[in-house]
């Protein structure tokens, strides 16, 4: 058998299919950020699919180079990075289970002292994720997304993909005067979810807002509200157009652009970030694949931001 090869030098079209065709590792031990894929929909309200998100995501992500043509950053030398796989669910029909699960699989890789870099998986995962890696202080948020999020419960259950941040406030995991959820919109059968983010002390930028004063405001907003304090950014793909992104169980039309999103993505360079993900990528939804090629690039931008950041806070030695 031939020596091991850097799979980022090989075609594109071979070997095993990892994020970005990083490393696979078993063990998140010594790395400096962990990419993971959460196989998780079962906590949707209508259309399931983003179970099938991190596959097709890695496989989108085959077509990811390695240098930013903006930033010049190279993640992957910068960092350790590898794919260390995905949750894997034992008790799959049991929400409360599944948490804990998913909880207990971020928990290994806090504990390394790896940056977890996520893709769903419906948005219920980053609830379990935070309970990982926010149990000792609370963290700040830049939420992208169609959807606050904030709601109490649906059909009598509290865990549920609209309901995340709601029960990451209430568990203390999740300061709502360092969170900002930028891209609001789509009506809604009760103004809940809304009134919750505003009345706990977050920051709501609706689409109007943000079409009004422009990108670079918002990012200068999103600075402003999360400070210098341990942030964590989330992307929810039906924060954008679903013109861009068609393959969503919640599809609202007005949405972002892809360009404003990588624009506002790279405007948050030098934020104090702890972890990141990319939920919602619903691959049945679209047969074009074009949904998980936006997913993929999504992460790589958030890679790049992972990386300055491990960088920055000299954790990394991998210079």
């Amino acid at each position: 058998m031939s020596d091991i090869k850097d799979p980022q030098a090989e075609p594109r079209y071979m070997g095993l299919s990892t994020f970005m065709r990083a490393p696979w590792s078993a063990d998140p031990t010594g790395l400096d950020i962990a990419m993971v894929g959460v196989p998780y929909d079962g906590a949707v309200t209508n259309r399931p699919g983003a179970r099938h998100g991190p596959r097709e995501i890695r496989n989108s992500s085959s077509m990811i180079r390695t240098i930013h043509h903006v930033s010049h950053v190279e993640p992957f030398k910068l960092c350790r990075v590898a794919d260390v796989g995905d949750v894997s669910f034992t008790r799959v029909f049991e929400h409360e289970a599944t948490v804990a699960e998913i909880a207990a699989f971020f928990a290994q890789i806090h504990a390394a002292g790896a940056f977890p870099l996520t893709a769903g998986g419906d948005h219920s995962i980053t609830y379990p994720i935070f309970k990982a890696i926010a149990a000792d202080r609370p963290i700040g948020m830049v939420h992208i997304d169609a959807h606050t999020d904030t709601w109490d419960e649906f059909q009598g259950s509290k865990f549920m993909h609209g309901t995340p941040f709601r029960r990451a406030v209430e568990d203390g995991l999740l300061d709502p005067t360092r969170t900002i959820q930028i891209g609001i919109r789509g009506g809604q059968n009760s103004p809940e979810g809304w009134e919750y983010s505003e009345k706990s002390g977050m920051r709501v930028v609706f689409i109007e807002e943000v079409e009004r004063i422009g990108i670079d405001a918002v990012i200068a907003e999103a600075r402003r509200v999360v400070g210098d304090g341990p942030t964590y950014i989330t992307f929810d793909v039906d924060g954008l157009d679903p013109v861009f992104a068609p393959g969503t169980g919640t599809p609202e039309v007005g949405g972002l652009t892809t360009r404003e999103a990588l624009t506002l993505l790279r405007g948050l360079s030098g934020l104090n970030l702890i972890g990141a993900d990319v939920v919602e990528v619903a691959p049945p939804f679209d047969p074009s694949g074009n949904t998980a090629l936006v997913g993929a690039t999504l992460m790589f931008e958030l890679l790049c931001l992972l990386a300055e950041a491990r960088t920055h806070s000299g954790k990394s030695d991998n210079q």
